[in-house]
């Protein structure tokens, strides 16, 4: 079986973490390597404007999501 090639142009034009000079950005499975062993979850899994804050953590991600779910 081949390694498989990583699309960081098109990861980057899609990506929508906002942190500056991020040097994860396009490589998707480090930033997600790296957030997790923080117990926390990359930018691209929250709205925009949770997002903006930086705050990754679990408990943010259940707290956003059930709001934007209209959840408790």
């Amino acid at each position: 079986m081949t390694g498989r090639i990583c699309n960081v142009e098109k990861n980057r034009e899609r990506c929508t973490c906002s942190y500056p000079g991020c040097s994860r950005n396009g490589y998707c499975c480090d930033c997600l390597q790296y957030h997790w062993k923080n117990q926390e979850l990359p930018g691209c899994l929250f709205p925009a404007d949770a997002e903006r804050s930086y705050d990754r953590s679990l408990e943010n991600f259940i707290k956003v999501w059930n709001k934007q779910l209209g959840k408790k």
